[in-house]
């Protein structure tokens, strides 16, 4: 079964959590830790958003430290994602080519083949949310780092500490708005 078929089938069981004024909004695929697929699911209505995590048989979680992993490692991948080499990827690969046509300094093919796998890397939705998926965007992150001359730090290890506060507040909501009791 495709990752898109997955994220449909958790979308017809999580429609049986809809609450009266609310709407599924969507349906994110995580697998914290090797062999373990769970789907947060978002829901949104008149007032704050609501979560709920199922596990891959559509059956609710409510055990707090699955719920929390399936929170981080979704809110870590996503802003991964959105801040690899400054976010805008396509931006980024438009100036390459217009460098190259204008300019063809030195490096400018390992500058345009390390941002094609950057974006190979992060790879079209619907993704899966692993730590695996994190260090593949990060190791590819650091080499467009690298072949721009950033040999001193990395922006992107810097953003992505900073994420981790961004992360903690987004699991703390979904735990504060989780639809049921969590254990």
């Amino acid at each position: 079964m495709s990752l898109g078929d997955e994220i449909e089938r958790t979308a017809a069981s999580a429609a049986a959590f809809v609450s009266p004024g609310e709407q599924l909004a969507g349906v994110v695929p995580v697998e914290p830790s090797a062999g373990l697929r769970l789907y947060l699911c978002g829901f949104t209505g008149d007032d704050e958003p609501h979560w709920l995590v199922l596990d891959d048989a559509g059956r609710p979680v409510q055990e707090r430290r699955l719920v929390r992993e399936a929170a981080s490692i979704a809110a870590l991948c996503e802003l991964a994602d959105e801040t690899a080499a400054g976010g805008d990827l396509d931006e980024l690969r438009s100036h390459l080519v217009a460098l190259r046509i204008t300019e063809n300094p030195p490096g400018i093919d390992e500058a345009e083949e390390a941002v094609l796998a950057l974006q190979a890397a992060i790879g079209a939705p619907p993704r899966l949310a692993t730590p695996e998926h994190l260090d593949r965007v990060g190791a590819a992150t650091r080499r467009v780092e690298l072949t721009f001359g950033d040999e001193s730090g990395s922006p992107f290890a810097a953003a992505m500490r900073h994420a981790g506060h961004s992360a903690q507040a987004f699991v703390s909501d979904v735990e504060a708005n989780y639809k049921l009791p969590l254990e």
